[in-house]
């Protein structure tokens, strides 16, 4: 798998933060699209739902595809009342992109949710 070096930049400049509580990333969403595009993910689909009296999405989702790998990512996001970032799952087929690589680790590979390597 190749390194994802968006994901890893917005990490280490705090800018995307591992929830354990939600198993999520704390984020904007756009930030995370950017830095799927700028890891080679063309967009295919992004969706965004609206379920407020202030028309404030609730929540989305966007897909990209990597035409020279035939990688497809996914993130999905919800809004929170009062939350200036969203709660945002990533998904590089079909593997989450779930919390920090442990110490030592490389970065920018995929970890499973249980820590491992995917």
């Amino acid at each position: 798998m190749s390194r994802l070096t968006g994901l890893d930049a917005l990490r280490e400049q705090g800018r995307m933060t591992w929830t354990d509580e939600e198993r999520g990333w704390v984020a904007a969403p756009e930030e995370i699209v950017t830095a799927l595009a700028k890891d080679g993910f063309d967009e295919c689909k992004r969706e965004t739902t609206t379920s407020r009296r202030d028309l404030r999405p609730a929540g989305g989702v966007w897909q990209g595809v990597n035409a020279r790998t035939g990688t497809v990512a996914s993130a999905i996001w919800v809004n929170r009342p009062g939350w200036l970032q969203a709660l945002v799952f990533i998904d590089i087929d079909g593997t989450s992109f779930g919390s920090p690589a442990p110490s030592g680790a490389l970065r920018g590979e995929l970890y499973r949710e249980d820590g491992g390597e995917g």
